[in-house]
């Protein structure tokens, strides 16, 4: 007589299938890689120099007036090419 196991793993006397063993083990790799990764993220953020609150500001500061400045400029070039191109006849 030959013994039938069912394929489904939660009952009892069954065996994994082929599939769901390959499936366990990437998983296992995939979590342990994934924890390797964030270990290693934590031992590099704490090697960060982060730079004083002063220096933030002033280079936000700088990059928001250089914005400004260029969007006026290219603003003020609108409005010339616009007034150049006026004098261009229409057909």
């Amino acid at each position: 007589m030959v013994e039938r196991r069912s394929p489904k793993p939660d009952v009892e006397g069954s065996s994994p299938s082929g599939r769901d063993l390959i499936k366990r083990i990437k998983m296992n790799g995939l979590v342990s890689n994934i924890t390797t990764y964030l270990k290693g993220v934590r031992a590099e953020w704490g090697k960060v120099t982060w730079p004083e609150r002063r220096q933030v500001i002033a280079e936000t500061i700088f990059v928001v007036v250089i914005v400004f400045v260029f969007t006026v400029s290219v603003y003020l070039m609108d409005i010339l090419f616009k007034w150049v191109l006026g004098f261009i006849p229409h057909r």
